[in-house]
């Protein structure tokens, strides 16, 4: 209890030599402190495109973790514009997630992808999805073709990739 107490006590003191001080008159030679920047919201910054809802099928793929290992099924995929990803997780344990390294996205198709994913945790990255029966699922809608490597964020290490490729 005694510790307690002078710790209150000390923290009261700190705390009252940071406030007070002389009141001094404004000085009005200088600009009034500028605001804090706003955190901007990913998809609501100027420029960004619209999603683009997909308008064909839906291909399904699995986010597996057993005894094999850690994997999409299937690991290479090949869709057209405006077709729909769904990955869905299918058993072990997660979490998993879809990403697309920003280095290998063509550049006329970065933006739209990015738009497309909706609920992203960073750019080009899905939210991450933990229990079975819990998916992701990308439009395709707007994407150019082309080859685009996705993987696991938490489990690119243990090897889950794959390949998209759109025509």
């Amino acid at each position: 209890m005694r510790f307690y107490g002078l710790a209150l006590l000390a923290s009261a003191a700190v705390l009252g030599a940071c406030g007070g001080g002389e009141n001094k008159a404004a000085d009005t030679t200088k600009a009034p402190p500028a605001a804090a920047p706003a955190t901007p919201a990913p998809a609501a910054s100027a420029g960004a495109l619209a999603p683009i809802p997909a308008t064909g099928d839906t291909i399904n793929i699995k986010m597996i973790s057993d005894d094999k290992g850690y994997r999409f099924e299937p690991a290479n995929i090949t869709a057209k514009t405006g077709q729909a990803l769904k990955f869905t997780m299918v058993g072990g344990n997660g979490p998993h997630n879809v990403a697309f390294d920003p280095a290998t996205v063509p550049a006329d198709s970065k933006d739209q992808l990015n738009a497309n994913m909706v609920g992203q945790m960073s750019e080009l990255s899905s939210a991450l999805v933990m229990n079975n029966g819990e998916s992701i699922t990308i439009s395709l809608g707007g994407i150019k073709p082309g080859v685009y490597p996705f993987h696991c964020t938490p489990h690119l290490a243990m090897g889950m990739k794959g390949t998209l490729t759109v025509q």
